[in-house]
């Protein structure tokens, strides 16, 4: 085996990329960044009826954008089947292997007997005992066929789990997989052993699913000959109600939660945690926190709740933590759809500035902003307050007293939120729920300064006027 270590990740591009499929590229490049290793990227697409139009490129795409970044590929399977073929043939040269000839129509046969009889559904070996004449016969009539491994009938197969230990299966429970389908191209098993073996990978990371395929990968290397990886088999991604996470219990896509503003940097984080931990209490890192501290060691058994409530927080915390001018320009097209005019730089970074505490997704920007762009709309307040006649004073009074100061900075509305006081002897609910009605259209929210620093000497003046009108 190779003193330098080597990773893969080796999609299908039989869709999007699931948070599932994100874990397990992040944890094979952390490992290899860690170690100074090869982080490889393959792309598994010789099942030709399960392609998708588009999935690769919106693989690397989304690759890209989460800072997962391969040293070498992609390489593509469906150019390499040559390959596979050949290795395919030495195995059947070897007795490893044989050509089966059997038919869809005789494996349903064979399939639905063996249910009816409540045993085990798997292919029940009746090709393997083929004379080489049978062999040669069902060849010159033309009969299609696949090459099936020829697994051992007795003992065991064992091996070493980094994340589960000893893991050992008998080998009468392991199917006489196919290995080359009638139309030339390799099954998945055959192809990940040859190019796992050929591109020298010494750490094979993928998620629990894959643990019973092992024993056929195994029997591959062994047949061949070549030195056998090391596994680590990841827990699996759960719903909270503890099932297997899927599409139907909601999005799953990487892409689903990057349009709904999800930022890379939050999602990478959150998913790193799922199945690994650093060892203490700590739950925010960079990515190159992350390449500093991941160890296969500190990944657990146990199955990882993804938990979207927990997602969406952490995803506030890093909005908040964005420089403001950097979040303003991520916001931009927002607003844009919005048809909301942010041409007034330095309003739109107060307003940025402010709305940012307050959302936990990009999206929900707008929501946080648009009163101070719209004309509020008090539908829904309490028109006792706006009707009330110390409030009509004390809007007058407001108008007054901003338009006769040129700059009304914040020392200023403070000191004329104390005047109000003492001038119109109001306080509390009755000062504060109308000045924030006028500026803000909800009686609870910012303090009075902070609403008129981001909307101007100007449109606080307007916004009194319009009140008063009401």
């Amino acid at each position: 085996m190779n003193d330098k270590i080597r990773v893969r990740f080796a999609p299908s591009p039989t869709g999007y990329l699931h948070v599932g499929g994100l874990r397990t590229a992040l944890y094979n490049y952390l490992f290899a960044c860690k170690n100074d290793g090869t982080f490889i990227l393959r792309i598994e697409d010789t099942d030709r009826k399960r392609y998708v139009e588009g999935a690769v490129e919106s693989l690397l795409n989304t690759l890209d954008i989460v800072g997962i970044h391969h040293d070498e590929g992609p390489v593509y399977q469906s150019e390499r089947t040559e390959l596979y073929q050949k290795y395919a043939r030495k195995l059947l040269d070897d007795g490893n292997a044989y050509k089966c000839f059997c038919t869809q129509d005789d494996l349903e046969k064979m399939r639905g007997e063996q249910r009816a009889n409540n045993r085990d559904v798997r292919y029940d070996g009746r090709c393997r005992h083929l004379t080489e004449k049978e062999v040669q016969k069902n060849i010159e009539a033309g009969n299609p066929y696949v090459i099936r491994a020829k697994i051992p009938q007795e003992d065991s197969v064992s091996f070493d789990d980094v994340i589960r230990g000893e893991i050992k299966f008998a080998w009468k429970m392991v199917e006489d997989q196919v290995l080359i389908k009638s139309d030339g191209y390799p099954t998945y098993h055959l192809a990940c052993v040859v190019d796992d073996h050929e591109m020298g990978i010494t750490h094979i990371i993928r998620g629990e699913e894959w643990v019973t395929s092992c024993p056929k990968h195994i029997f591959l290397y062994r047949s061949f000959g070549w030195d056998e990886p090391v596994y680590a088999h990841l827990p699996l991604l759960l719903n909270p109600d503890k099932s297997k996470l899927s599409k139907r219990q909601g999005d799953v896509a990487v892409e689903d939660f990057l349009k709904k503003g999800y930022l890379p940097e939050a999602l990478v984080n959150y998913v790193a945690l799922l199945g690994w931990n650093p060892g203490d209490d700590r739950e925010m890192f960079s990515i190159d926190e992350l390449q500093k501290e991941f160890s296969l060691a500190r990944i657990g058994k146990a199955g990882a709740v993804f938990d979207l409530e927990k997602l969406k927080w952490m995803n506030g915390l890093y909005i908040r933590q964005l420089p403001t001018e950097i979040l303003a320009e991520k916001l931009k097209t927002y607003f844009i759809e919005a048809k909301i005019d942010i041409s007034d730089e330095g309003k739109y970074l107060k307003v940025i500035n402010f709305a940012k505490e307050r959302i936990n997704l990009l999206p929900e920007i707008i929501e946080q902003s648009e009163m101070f762009y719209r004309d509020l709309d008090l539908s829904k307040a309490d028109h006792s307050i706006i009707r009330d006649e110390t409030s009509k004073q004390m809007f007058q009074y407001w108008i007054d007293e901003l338009s006769a100061n040129a700059e009304p900075d914040s020392e200023f509305v403070s000191t004329l939120v104390k005047k109000t006081t003492e001038k119109l002897g109001v306080k509390g609910k009755k000062l504060y729920f109308p000045l924030r009605l006028a500026l803000y259209g909800k009686e609870h929210g910012p303090n009075i300064p902070q609403l008129i620093a981001i909307l101007g000497q100007d449109e606080s003046i307007k916004r009194f006027e319009q009140l008063l009108e009401l």
